[in-house]
């Protein structure tokens, strides 16, 4: 069944400029810039003014939509706060070295941009992951083994510890006995401290 309109608001904090053309949505904020495009999505974007207590609202309008549509609106709010989470606070991914017995090492290139890993499983192979745009990752001083990936966009810094955790599978082996790899330990926003 269709349902004849829905739609759904989220407030707009202050010190962040949104701007909307074409379904793509554009959020500037004191760390930068983010841009996403929501062409895909059958939604109108408006922002909106409340009158009551004159906040700027982003507003997500369904027309005659279905049901995965109607869920769509959510999606679309939900991607919009993490561009405005990423311009204020920015994403923190940590990732732990898991190994039994060959210590992996990682040396991280001069601009924070790149990674290489060695001596995974023992092998002689260097592998090399570069980060996407705006990601950088650098060594934890306070824990053994663990990197650190910062960014704003959430997507770029989930993606790039997902290369890292890709390059370093284990093959032809158990994969149940050889549990060696570098993966995500904690994920979330940068708190004022933590910098």
């Amino acid at each position: 069944m269709k349902t004849i309109l829905s739609s759904e608001t989220m407030d707009i904090p202050d010190g962040i400029e949104i701007k909307i053309k074409a379904k793509i949505i554009e959020v500037k904020g004191p760390r930068g810039t983010l841009t996403r495009n929501f062409k895909h999505l059958n939604l109108d974007f408006m922002l909106i003014t409340d009158e009551e207590t004159g906040k700027k609202k982003l507003k997500v309008d369904a027309w005659f939509g279905s049901r995965k549509t109607t869920a769509a609106i959510r999606t679309a709010l939900s991607h919009v706060g993490n561009l405005i989470t990423g311009v204020t606070q920015g994403f923190r991914y940590k990732m732990r070295f898991v190994y039994a017995h060959f210590p992996i090492n990682a040396s991280i290139s001069n601009t924070n941009s790149a990674i290489e890993i060695r001596n995974f499983l023992g092998e002689k192979k260097v592998r090399k992951v570069d980060m996407l745009d705006g990601v950088t990752v650098v060594r934890s001083e306070k824990v053994k083994d663990e990197l650190i990936l910062d960014g704003n966009d959430i997507e770029l810094v989930s993606r790039s510890c997902a290369l890292i955790n890709q390059k370093c599978h284990v093959k032809n082996k158990d994969i149940r006995k050889f549990l060696d790899g570098i993966y995500v330990s904690d994920k979330g926003k940068i708190e004022e401290g933590d910098n």
